[in-house]
């Protein structure tokens, strides 16, 4: 049966199998478009704001049902005809369907409301989202599944909110380079010289490099593997500007992509990128943005601001992409990061750029490391606290820290609106005033936000 909005008068759920013809009026940042009939919350991957569609009940919950789409019945305008032929099946993507000027406009949305909703900032001036100007081919790194328990195994991504995997040919979002590296892979298990290797892989990771065109490749096994120590010369031979093969292992759980634990099977772990001028040199493994020519626009968006070569304290330092463009331009920095590989490689790029005596790196808890000795000391004495945190955000022993330390501007740069508003709003609280907010498009064609804030400090938090 077909159940109108206009036909239910309290907000008793439908029944699974129920057909609803529903407006739709919100995205969220998963794909699912929110509706509402009789006053019962409706989520349909599928539909966009401004469109009604005809779906199914799958899921009833007390406040809420999921449905599939069956038809649509109003197109938005802004819809578009997706380029992946797994979209809608592969979880990588959410929003292929929303025509990219359309995605730029709502997640700047994304951002303005998450900002008044949870960080009570109703009059802020969100910038234009910065996009890209082909927003595919942008990934640099690619983290393929390979199916357990069949000789030739399934390698693609994982199904929507499960853990089935979606065979895949290629991929449009990936460079260029790594997905043809897909149909190889394929190929690679037939082939009675690398297919035991690929039986015992779990995930196969590739990261490649626009300036240099060099790639490497981890294969994650359960264990150190013979079979894919044999295998790695052939697949190195194979794999068009594949310079270096490892094996990861030694997993923290059944969900990790890559081990505890890395051996180097043939030729070089690292492959050299070049952003804004300067050198990095990553690894399959490595922190490092997957998008180079947003970061490029990030740079030239902190450029002005640098000018007067203040001293930066970098939080959350990973290896030093930042840090290393912020000492480029004379900034002496103290850059911090629990991750000891991570600091390695910034420490070894810092080197390999001739920055080595402008950057000082430490291993450690950011929030333990700014609460005493070298990190207290260095906040004290900066003109900038650069913050990159993970989606959880950061935490309120980091930001009591740094309004203590009395820094006078804080650069954010975040991949989670809500984390970020939250953070914003208790910096608010300690004296700081918001200066430019900036979305920019890190991950086109997905739900992801990241953006960039500057504040600035306009009170002592004791007064």
């Amino acid at each position: 049966m077909t159940i109108k909005d206009t036909a239910l008068k309290h907000p008793t759920a439908p029944r699974a199998g129920t057909e609803l013809e529903v407006a739709f009026t919100d995205l969220l940042a998963n794909g699912q478009a929110v509706g509402r009939v009789g006053g019962v919350v409706v989520f349909c991957f599928g539909p966009l704001p401004q469109e009604t569609a005809r779906v199914v009940v799958t899921t009833v919950k007390p406040k809420y049902v999921v449905a599939e789409l069956r038809s649509l019945v109003v197109t938005s305008p802004d819809r578009a005809q997706p380029f992946c032929p797994v979209f809608g099946d592969c979880g990588g993507c959410q929003v292929q369907h929303l025509g990219y000027p359309a995605q730029l406009a709502w997640k700047r949305d994304v951002l303005r409301n998450a900002l008044a909703r949870i960080g009570g900032f109703g009059a802020v001036d969100v910038h234009d989202t910065v996009g890209m100007a082909v927003p595919r081919d942008y990934r640099n790194k690619m983290s393929l599944v390979v199916e357990e328990g069949s000789p030739e195994p399934t390698i693609g991504f994982y199904r929507q909110r499960s853990h089935d995997v979606v065979p895949i040919d290629a991929c449009p979002i990936v460079m260029p380079q790594l997905s043809g590296y897909v149909a190889r892979l394929n190929a690679a298990r037939s082939n009675s010289a690398t297919a035991p290797a690929l039986a015992q892989a779990r995930h196969l990771v590739a990261r490649g490099a626009r300036a240099s065109a060099q790639a490497v490749l981890t294969i994650t096994t359960v264990r150190e593997s013979d079979a894919v120590r044999a295998a790695a010369p052939a697949l190195l031979a194979d794999l068009l500007g594949v310079v270096g093969i490892t094996n990861s292992f030694d997993r923290t759980g059944e969900n990790a992509i890559l081990g505890r634990r890395h051996r180097v099977l043939t030729g070089s772990p690292e492959i050299e990128e070049t952003i804004g001028g300067v050198r990095y040199r990553v690894s399959a493994e490595s922190f490092f943005q997957v998008n180079v020519e947003i970061v490029g626009r990030i740079f030239a968006q902190l450029e002005s601001e640098l000018q007067s070569r203040p001293n930066v304290v970098d939080l959350y330092c990973g290896a030093g992409t930042f840090s290393l463009y912020f000492a480029r331009y004379g900034c002496a920095v103290f850059g911090i990061e629990e991750s000891a590989p991570a600091i390695a490689e910034a420490r070894a790029n810092a080197v390999l750029n001739g920055l080595e005596e402008r950057v000082t790196f430490q291993t450690g808890r950011v929030e333990a490391m700014v609460a005493g000795g070298p990190g207290r000391a260095a906040l004290a004495g900066a003109q900038v606290a650069f913050l990159d945190p993970p989606r959880k955000g950061s935490d309120e022993a980091t930001l009591g820290a740094i309004a203590a330390a009395g820094v006078p501007n804080v650069w954010y740069l975040s991949c989670d609106p809500a984390t970020l508003a939250r953070d914003l709003k208790f910096l608010a609280a300690k004296g700081y005033s918001l200066g430019a907010v900036r979305p920019f498009d890190m991950f086109p064609q997905t739900g992801h936000v990241e953006a960039l804030v500057t504040l600035h400090r306009t009170r002592h938090p004791s007064e």
